[in-house]
């Protein structure tokens, strides 16, 4: 069967997801390295502005509070992102664009998005980089939310644990690259800092809209009622059972994972005693580490998790791995046995994230909402944006120096397992 051209018609199911089924058309040579390299940018973006540029540059404009300032970008972008991306998700699922649902999602969310990395660029207040976030966030939300649907859309469940092993690797790339680009570029130039990868990111997630062969909708969906924006937020717990759980896992492991990075530039600063125009460097070495286990354990557990069907036992291990490594990075005395703690997290991470979203496709409730849906699935990760930095602040004020990480990394391991028990109701996927 050829490939069909991006403005095609396709019927939609409706139903339950269900078996190995796909509500998209076969997709051109060369889709598939696009989609990931898509899912690259995006964290590339992510991890290097949010994880790297925002911090070093609240460090240089007021190293006193940076935390507390950290905290309140991180918070209110993740305010913006948890609102926007499931009406996003779900405006996409009833969008009826000659370019298709997701397409123009894919391209407008990353103009958007830039215009916020402008606004970081320049930014030499507080209240500017709360400013730049926010648009970013909301623009590049846009863009994430249908490039996250494109998994129900377009990728078979046979597959979906290495697609998902395969975006995992990518965006654990993506954040050493993101720290590296950071750390090597001058101190005393801001602009590039944000710059730099958000031109990468744009690039990337253009290249997929050019190549996608989308899903047209022929059917005018039903008008749209206030209900229907309450809606979007939610699905019944007591209907969708594992769902629920499924994403309140997501959901708990995100928060553990996301206390340990969201902090880490300023635990090497504050606990390891490195100096503030040296930590970004250190920052990137160390997440050579993380990433490079992290891709191991990614590689290794989807392609076991698709070969045996399995996805529960290995949330289990991860969560065991992670706590392991989390109690050594809050006993670490040097730089040295911090990597090492670093790597043990790494690996528990990839091994995670390798059925992360598989589990999560195949909890899904319905094709026809699946942008919605997909929306509702990524709150679970960017919901920690907005926890995280809210518990931390009074977290690392215990004892009133405002650097107790024991406390947040304390926090970090009970948020891992309560997820890894979190997958012990579910029922539809072993």
């Amino acid at each position: 069967m050829s490939a069909l051209p991006p403005t095609t018609r396709l019927d939609e199911p409706t139903g339950a997801v269900d078996n190995d089924a796909i509500a998209g058309s076969p997709q051109p040579r060369g889709f598939m390295t696009l989609f990931v390299l898509s899912w690259f940018g995006i964290a590339l973006l992510a991890g290097s502005i949010n994880g790297a540029a925002i911090p070093k540059a609240l460090a240089f404009l007021d190293d006193g509070t940076k935390a507390v300032n950290l905290s309140i970008v991180s918070a209110v972008g993740g305010v913006a992102v948890m609102v926007i991306t499931p009406l996003f998700g779900r405006l996409s699922d009833r969008t009826m664009s000659r370019f298709g649902k997701r397409r123009p999602w894919i391209l407008g969310g990353a103009v958007l998005g830039s215009v916020g990395i402008a606004v970081l660029a320049v930014s030499t207040s507080l209240w500017g980089f709360v400013l730049g976030w926010v648009v970013g966030q909301i623009g590049y939300g846009a863009t994430n939310a249908a490039i996250h649907a494109l998994l129900a859309d377009q990728i078979p469940t046979r597959t979906r644990a290495r697609v998902s092993a395969a975006v995992s690797a990518a965006s654990a790339l993506a954040t050493i690259l993101g720290a590296a680009i950071v750390a090597s570029l001058p101190n005393d130039q801001q602009w590039t800092w944000f710059a730099v990868p958000g031109v990468i990111a744009f690039v990337l997630c253009s290249l997929v809209f050019f190549r996608l062969h989308d899903i047209v909708r022929t059917e005018r969906p039903a008008p749209w009622r206030w209900a229907d924006v309450l809606s979007t937020y939610w699905l019944d717990p007591t209907k969708y059972r594992d769902f629920f759980w499924a994403w309140a896992c997501r959901l708990l492991v995100t928060m553990s994972i996301v206390s340990v990075t969201t902090y880490l530039l300023f635990f090497i600063i504050d606990r390891l005693n490195v100096p503030k125009e040296q930590a970004s460097g250190v920052l990137a070495t160390v997440l050579v580490f993380f990433t490079g286990a992290s891709i191991g354990t990614t590689i290794l557990f989807g392609w076991l998790s698709d070969r045996t069907g399995r996805r529960k036992p290995i949330v289990w291990t991860s969560a065991l791995l992670s706590a392991i490594g989390l109690i050594v990075a809050v006993l670490a005395p040097d730089l040295r046995t911090f990597i090492v703690a670093l790597v043990i997290v790494g690996a528990a991470q990839g091994a995670f994230v390798s059925v992360d979203v598989a589990l999560m496709t195949e909890v899904l409730p319905t094709f026809g909402d699946a942008g919605k849906d997909m929306g509702i699935v990524s709150l679970s990760y960017q919901l920690p944006q907005l926890l995280v930095p809210i518990a931390a602040v009074p977290l690392l004020a215990i004892g009133g120096a405002g650097d107790n990480y024991t406390a947040l990394f304390t926090a970090a391991i009970a948020f891992g397992i309560a997820g890894a028990l979190a997958v012990l109701p579910i029922k539809g996927v072993r």
